[in-house]
């Protein structure tokens, strides 16, 4: 059977990582595998991985073919160089000894990018932050300008209704608190006499007055029975007039 070293998906939507196994080619990709050697997290920048050195050295020397993107993680491990470097030995070209002495190096050189690169990427990080912080503070002082603004054209305007609203101040006079008459003063004030020009403006007053409309029926009603009263005495003396005359005649005939 062929023997592949490979990836397995893990983890939740859009947020997936990997276990590193030794599984038969013809399995499935979640199916089952013979060993987990490693994983393999995508999400951190720079990835992070986990791998056991020797392990996956042993399976390589066993013949297992390693998925392209398993190759790139041992290569980015080391482990391809380690196997590099080993094979040399094998075959005479330099001892153990400068074999590890090249590893050690190789790998120094490959810490000081990986830390270069964290150093880079946390710069950045804090870069953009401050920015960010740079431009919400000016944002902020924009806002509050134009709220002052706002608050000082309300406060103007309602000066100005106030000003409208408040009464103009008159001057008044001082004014003499009224005392108590003393006895002495109401003693010492008279009565106005009675003058022919005083009862003359009396009458005129009374005579505007209006009367009321029973006192003017009142006065038609003795009017009218005046008048009829005159006519009965007319009458009357009219009837009385030519006994008389009749009683003259009488006495002239007699003589």
């Amino acid at each position: 059977m062929s023997v592949k070293i490979r990836l397995t998906r893990q983890g939740k939507k859009r947020f997936a990582y990997y276990h590193i196994v030794i599984a038969d080619g013809r399995a499935p990709r979640a199916g089952r595998f013979v060993e987990k050697i490693g994983t393999y997290n995508p999400n951190t920048d720079p990835a992070t991985i986990d791998i056991d050195f020797d392990k996956a050295m042993y399976w390589l020397d066993k013949g297992a073919q390693a998925t392209e993107t398993v190759r790139a993680i041992l290569s980015y491990k080391g482990i391809l160089m380690k196997r590099h470097l080993l094979g040399g030995v094998k075959k005479g070209v330099f001892s153990a000894e400068e074999a590890e002495r090249r590893f050690a190096e190789w790998m120094k050189q490959k810490e000081g990018k990986i830390e270069a690169k964290r150093d880079r990427i946390s710069r950045e990080k804090e870069e953009s932050l401050r920015k960010h912080l740079e431009s919400e503070s000016k944002v902020k002082e924009i806002r509050s300008q134009e709220i002052l603004k706002k608050k000082s054209k309300l406060a103007e305007e309602t000066d100005e209704v106030k000003g409208a609203e408040q009464p103009v101040d008159v001057p008044q006079t001082p004014q003499t608190p009224k005392t108590a008459e003393s006895p002495e003063t109401a003693e010492k004030t008279e009565p106005t006499p009675v003058t022919e020009d005083n009862q003359e403006q009396v009458t005129e007053k009374k005579e505007s007055v209006p009367e009321p409309p029973e006192a003017i029926h009142e006065e038609q009603g003795q009017e009218i029975a005046e008048e009829t009263e005159g006519q009965e005495v007319a009458s009357n003396s009219e009837g009385n007039e030519p006994e008389e005359k009749t009683e003259e005649s009488k006495e002239e005939k007699s003589e």
